[in-house]
């Protein structure tokens, strides 16, 4: 695909012996190159225009998503706090599967709560994102601290199209994801493992250990007996 300097010129400005870098946008010069008597060539392999999203299974109907986008923005998203039961009440009404005694705080983000599946006595902290684009599972006994990113969605970067390859999130029983932690797609948190805060986590996470850093490492074991 090409684009004419000289097409852009009356929006832009350009003048003959002006320098491109002054006469177009920076976000132009970013992604375009010049070559061949001033044309604009794009220089990427990636051709997104193509993506194709209809193998991925939403899980429910368009309706039932937009219903849940309008009571997300009510209940979760708000700083009010509305009471815990009710924003579990109003997950299990949507298909999660939500244990007894969870605290969910305000400013959590669910993305789809029919893929949402939660244990008892789980703690879910300020501004959460479960981006549950495939099914995350958490736990009895979990916590899951504020702003912490559990993500389950992914791309193909090896092909053209960058199409979905989206894998589920396991966290098992007792284990504490810190705050501003990245969980990649496909990631098990072993049970009662301590994600520390600030961490990015793209591979599995043995049980009873300490983690920390980016890329994620063990420090050390949790229990000192």
């Amino acid at each position: 695909m090409q684009f004419s300097v000289m097409s852009l010129a009356s929006l832009s400005g350009y003048a003959p012996g002006v320098s491109l870098n002054a006469a177009y946008p920076r976000w132009a010069c970013a992604y375009y190159l010049a070559f061949d008597n001033f044309s604009l060539i794009r220089m990427t392999q990636v051709r997104l225009s193509d993506f194709d999203a209809s193998p991925f299974d939403r899980g429910a109907p368009l309706m039932l998503e937009a219903i849940w986008y309008i009571t997300k923005r009510v209940f979760f998203l708000t700083s009010i706090p509305w009471p815990s039961k009710i924003k579990c009440s109003l997950l299990r009404l949507f298909g999660a599967r939500i244990g007894s005694g969870c605290v969910i705080k305000p400013r959590v983000n669910i993305h789809m709560p029919w893929k949402l599946f939660v244990g008892d006595d789980v703690w879910i902290g300020e501004e959460v994102f479960l981006l549950n684009l495939d099914r995350i599972s958490i736990g009895a006994n979990c916590c899951i601290s504020q702003r912490a990113f559990l993500c389950t969605g992914n791309h193909n970067y090896r092909i053209v199209t960058m199409p979905y390859r989206n894998e589920p999130i396991l966290v098992e029983d007792g284990a504490w994801i810190g705050a501003a932690t990245f969980i990649g797609p496909g990631v098990t948190v072993g049970r009662e493992a301590v994600i520390s805060a600030g961490s990015v986590l793209t591979q599995d996470a043995s049980a009873g250990m300490v983690y920390a850093g980016n890329p994620c490492g063990i420090v050390k074991t949790r229990w000192k007996s």
